[in-house]
């Protein structure tokens, strides 16, 4: 008599049973929700003073220059020195600079009567040191609180909790801002020191060992090597880089909401929000059904329609339409996001995983930033109305292209490089 085979059913919160997991989503979701809070907070503080798009679009270049150049070693970094030691170090560092933050704009403080907004600028150079040495060594500690087996469900639920976390930051900010930038930031203090609380509560890991010994320079090109080398890898991270480049409305909503919508920093705050409440719905879908046959197709055909959402935006003058279009941004976004993380997760040995994930930051880490300033230059040259449609255009241009020269990537499976 034959017996009938026995079927595993997925479980998607097969990841959160793991404790040190719990404790490291609820450093992400703290920390997300504070750097959420502190982007917005700082745009609309720029423009209040400035009136000016290109002024929030040198935010992301003051903080881009330095976060590229330290992401050239930091990945060398978080392969050699304790991970936990870089995050930990790191987030102390996200409060002593939002700290400063705070100082600037309490009513006793003349710094900015005085030096209009350069020390604001600076002080987000000093953000990018930082933000530098956390996106190398965050995804990589992440590897090694979860089993390899669990790397899709786990990547779907840091996603969904950075997103939720991007959701709430940007939301209570816009109403604190209403109040008082010096209340924002003090607010924004009390997250980053959750999250660093929490992040203790993780113990530390061994670092992978190394096949072999390298030199310094050999360290410092291996993960831009391997990159290059992988086409999946390289296929991803220039898709999401160009489409992010180009489709980034976000870093304009200050201007769209004060020019175009005519509404205030709450509004503002729903505004920020509803990408990020899209790609939350969209990751409570993938935790059910994971993206695994098709994973490639499904990866163009949402980041094409990502672009599509984003003209939209451009072309609406409604509040409520605009908060829909940035909604389904977020969703179709998030697929990207996903998939991404999953292929570089899987692809990418233990030892070399920090040197990847600063390859990777600077890859879409960057984007955002670069995105802002493209963003700032075209509003300033084109109108904010055109640069956004614009912006949507490329996307979906660039999509069509890479679709085109990149079949692999289209091909992609998930389930064969589990």
């Amino acid at each position: 008599m034959n017996e009938e085979p026995t079927i595993i059913k997925h479980d998607p919160y097969e990841a959160l049973r793991v404790k040190e997991f719990l404790y490291f989503l609820n450093t992400r979701f703290f920390l997300t929700l504070a750097i959420q809070m502190q982007s917005l907070i700082v745009s609309w503080q720029i423009y209040k003073i400035t009136k000016d798009e290109l002024a929030l679009g040198m935010i992301g270049l003051a903080e881009v220059i330095p976060f590229i150049i330290v992401s050239f070693f930091s990945g060398h970094v978080a392969d050699t020195i304790s991970r936990k030691r870089i995050i930990l170090v790191s987030i102390s560092l996200l409060i002593l600079s939002t700290s400063t933050l705070l100082y600037f704009s309490l009513s006793t403080s003349t710094v900015i009567q005085h030096f209009g907004t350069l020390p604001i600028y600076l002080v987000f150079c000093f953000i990018g040191i930082v933000r530098g040495f956390i996106s190398a060594a965050f995804p990589a500690f992440m590897s090694q609180i979860v089993p390899r087996e669990m790397y899709i469900n786990a990547a779907t639920w840091n996603s969904s909790v950075w997103h939720v976390g991007a959701v709430v930051g940007p939301t209570i900010a816009g109403f604190i801002c209403a109040i008082s930038f010096s209340t924002a930031y003090t607010v924004n203090i009390i997250f980053i020191l959750i999250s660093i609380t929490s992040f203790f509560m993780i113990a530390a890991k061994p670092l992978p060992e190394k096949e072999q010994k390298e030199t310094l320079t050999e360290s410092l090109s291996a993960g831009i090597k391997f990159v290059f080398s992988n086409q999946l890898i390289l296929g991803a991270l220039s898709l999401d880089l160009f489409a992010v480049l180009f489709g980034g409305a976000v870093a304009m909503l200050p201007a769209y909401a004060d020019k175009i919508l005519f509404v205030g920093p709450v509004e503002l705050g729903f505004l920020r929000s509803a990408p990020a409440l899209g790609a939350i719905f969209t990751a409570i879908i993938i935790a059910y059904k994971p993206l695994k046959k098709n994973a490639g197709r499904n990866l163009f055909i949402n980041v094409g329609l990502f672009g599509v959402a984003t003209i939209f935006f451009g072309l609406s003058h409604n509040y409520y339409l605009s908060l829909f279009c940035l909604f389904l941004t977020g969703a179709f976004d998030n697929v990207s996001v996903v998939i991404r993380h999953t292929v570089l997760q899987l692809s990418t040995p233990n030892e070399m995983r920090g040197r990847v994930s600063a390859v990777n930051s600077i890859f879409i880490g960057s984007s955002n930033e670069i995105g802002a300033l493209e963003s700032g230059v075209t509003a300033k040259a084109m109108g904010l109305v055109r640069s956004v449609v614009f912006g949507g255009i490329m996307t979906v241009l660039i999509v069509s292209g890479t679709a085109k020269f990149a079949p692999k990537l289209r091909k992609l499976n998930l389930k064969n490089i589990e």
